[in-house]
């Protein structure tokens, strides 16, 4: 999980190969107007590091002491010269021009400082950032449960693709036992055999992709993959967190529902619940309105008055319209 007033959009963001100081290491940053976040991890420990407005402000003035301006004046050139280096976007781009920096590590036993040496404005501009090891939530919410949804994708990709496969050779078997004919004896594939086929893998593949394991390779289609499921997840899981707290929950009380007849704003409802005895009024008395108790009630009408009382009142009809 995220602490709180961190962007949901630093769990999406892949770990980048980097290189620093001679050190090869996975990294993720955000850098924000005048705040950041860095995590840096060489797979046998993760450091991180956030800073705020006011402590960029205090550690910049300390490793700065001619420095005197605010944070918003100095973040931006921070942001230039870091930014590329610990995206993974090379050395290159930030070893020329007006971003070109230096860079260095300085490892101890529960915190890892990168140094950053640079020119502002023709006078040297230093950094340090000082990131301590990271929690053990934070390690299995970037790396953990990320990477195992993505195995977890992959693996279902891989049997798919087996499947798909097998029943291209059944197709194939298909045309050959009606006649049909390879025209280019190059393209001629052996029937696909999935046992063989994992077997060659963990006995080939699986021991050179082991050798390779040092260099943190986190390429780009892995790290595409690593984004478009974590954005998958984030969404279910705002999806489920609306559910839990929609109509179902709330909708029970919400003020849609039908209320108490006490509450029913009714023309001469107010009248009514007086009664003939309490209306005081030199008037007509006002016709009673429609009630449970007083159905069969005629209203008070001088016009139907002289009407014979003998006659029979039809009655409602019953059935399907009432």
């Amino acid at each position: 999980m995220l602490r709180a007033g961190v962007p949901d959009d630093f769990l999406r963001q892949p770990w980048a190969p980097v290189s620093l100081g001679g050190l090869q290491l996975l990294a993720k940053s955000s850098f924000r107007n005048t705040t950041y976040r860095v995590l840096l991890s060489d797979m046998q420990c993760v450091w991180e590091e956030e800073m705020t407005a006011a402590a960029i402000q205090d550690r910049a003035q300390d490793l700065n002491r001619r420095l005197r301006a605010p944070v918003s004046a100095f973040f931006s050139h921070l942001r230039d010269v870091a930014s590329p280096r610990l995206t993974g976007r090379g050395e290159g781009e930030a070893a020329s021009g007006v971003n070109a920096a230096e860079f260095s590590l300085l490892h101890s036993q529960n915190r890892l400082d990168v140094r950053l040496k640079s020119e502002l404005a023709g006078v040297p501009f230093y950094w340090e950032f000082r990131c301590t090891t990271a929690s053990m939530a934070v390690v299995c919410s970037h790396f953990v449960h990320p990477l195992l949804a993505v195995s977890e994708v992959l693996l279902r990709q891989v049997g798919e693709l087996e499947d798909l496969l097998a029943r291209k050779d059944a197709e194939i078997q298909d045309y050959r036992e009606s006649g049909a004919e390879l025209s280019r004896g190059r393209l001629e594939t052996k029937l696909f055999n999935k046992q063989k086929f994992r077997e060659d893998f963990i006995t080939q593949v699986l021991p050179q992709l082991c050798a390779e394991q040092d260099c943190l390779r986190f390429n780009a289609d892995l790290q595409e993959l690593y984004s478009t499921v974590m954005t998958a997840q984030r969404s279910l899981r705002k999806r489920k967190s609306s559910d839990s707290h929609g109509p179902d929950n709330h909708g029970q009380n919400s003020p849609s529902a039908p209320e108490g007849p006490s509450s029913l704003s009714v023309p001469g409802a107010e009248l009514g619940a007086l009664g003939p005895k309490e209306n005081s009024s030199d008037g007509p008395e006002p016709a009673e309105p429609e009630g449970p108790g007083n159905e069969q009630t005629a209203p008070i009408n001088p016009a139907l008055s002289d009407r014979p009382a003998s006659r029979p009142r039809k009655k409602k009809a019953k059935g399907l319209f009432r």
